[in-house]
């Protein structure tokens, strides 16, 4: 299946997930080029669409804001689901699935 990948690259963006985040739960994904393990997280992430991609390299600064915007510490690569304005699942390193993440959806629609 192919990827249904949206890039965030500014706060803006971000601030517009939280905003549709109360219609409906909402992906981010923080993506590291450099690891090995982003790797493999980046190949179940594809599995799945509508997954709003940061890719710390280049938007370092956003991947702090999300992180003091939701209170969940950064790490990557890292898989955080919004509901209602809020992080209500979040999941990083071996833990970041496609089925873990289909689960947390299900659970927050």
């Amino acid at each position: 299946m192919a990827n249904n990948f949206s890039r965030l690259v500014d706060k803006d963006t971000f601030e517009n997930l939280i905003s549709i985040s109360r219609e409906r739960p909402v992906v981010v994904f923080k993506h590291s080029n450099a690891c090995p393990i982003s790797s493999r997280a980046y190949r179940e992430m594809e599995q799945l669409e509508n997954v709003n991609l940061i890719e710390v390299q280049t938007a370092r600064e956003l991947s702090r804001e999300v992180a003091n915007l939701t209170g969940v510490q950064h790490e990557t690569p890292q898989v955080i689901v919004l509901r209602d304005g809020k992080a209500v699942w979040n999941a990083s390193h071996f833990d970041v699935s496609a089925g873990a993440v289909t689960k947390a959806l299900e659970a927050n629609t």
